[in-house]
C-alpha cells in the first residue's frame, strides 16, 4: 500500500516537530515542511503531496489564502487543517476555501492522523468540537429542506462521506462494491453541482438533503 504523503505548513517549531512525529509514527510519509504560508504553497507545489496539514494563522499567508491557492494550483492535494481556533467565520472560512478536514491543535495525535488518512481518501472530517458550528449554520433548521435530487442510495453515500468515512469504508458500510461507491460519488458531485465532497455535503447540508 502506498505511504500517505503530507506536507506541514505550521510557523510553530514544536508544533510543527510535533505533527511531524504524530504523523510518521502512523507510516505517513513527511514530503515537505514550511513556517509561513508562501514557503508552504512551494513546498506543497514542490512535492506534490497527498495531504497538506495547514494552520491558520501563518505569516505571510494565512491558512486560508494558503487552502484556496493549493486548490487552484495544486486541487489532487487535500487539505486538512490543524488550528487552535474554533471561531465559527474562521471554520466556515476555511470550508468555503475548499479545506477538506479540520481539527483542533488540543485534539489527540490520533484524531489528526485519522482526519490525514480520511482527507487522503478524498473524505471529509470535522473534529467534534467544531462540527456543531457546521451542522447549525447548514442544517435544515436554518436553510429549509427541500426536493432531493439524490437518490436513496446517493444519500446514505453523502451522509457517510460527510460524517468522515472513506471510501472502502462506505462500501463496507453499506455492503457494496468500491467501484460502485466511486461511481454515486461521481453522480453526487454533478447533481449538486459540487467539485469535491466538502463542497457537496456541505451543499447537501444546507439544502437540508442530509442532516
Amino acid at each position: 500500500m502506498k505511504s500517505i504523503s503530507v506536507v506541514i505548513v505550521e510557523d510553530h517549531a514544536l508544533t510543527r516537530a510535533g505533527l511531524r512525529t504524530a504523523l510518521a509514527s502512523e507510516g505517513l510519509s513527511i514530503a515537505g515542511e514550511a513556517a509561513d504560508g508562501p514557503s508552504g504553497l512551494e513546498a506543497v507545489l514542490r512535492a506534490r503531496p497527498d495531504v497538506a496539514v495547514i494552520d491558520i494563522g501563518l505569516p505571510g499567508m494565512d491558512g486560508i489564502e494558503l487552502t484556496r491557492q493549493i486548490r487552484a494550483q495544486a486541487p489532487a492535494t487535500r487539505v486538512v487543517i490543524v488550528t487552535m481556533s474554533d471561531i465559527e467565520h474562521e471554520v466556515l472560512a476555511s470550508l468555503a476555501a475548499g479545506a477538506d478536514a479540520y481539527c483542533l491543535k488540543a485534539s489527540e495525535p490520533e484524531r489528526i492522523v485519522h482526519a490525514v488518512r480520511i482527507a487522503a481518501e478524498s473524505g471529509a472530517y470535522f473534529d467534534p468540537r467544531i462540527a456543531h458550528l457546521v451542522l447549525a449554520r447548514f442544517s435544515p433548521a436554518t436553510a429549509g429542506a427541500a426536493a432531493s435530487p439524490l437518490t436513496v442510495r446517493e444519500t446514505q453515500v453523502l451522509r457517510l462521506a460527510a460524517s468522515g468515512v472513506g471510501n472502502a469504508e462506505i462500501a463496507k458500510a453499506l455492503e457494496i462494491g468500491l467501484g460502485t461507491v466511486k461511481g454515486h460519488m461521481r453522480d453526487i458531485l454533478d447533481k449538486l453541482s459540487a467539485s469535491d465532497r466538502t463542497q457537496a455535503a456541505v451543499t447537501a447540508l444546507r439544502r437540508g438533503y442530509i442532516s
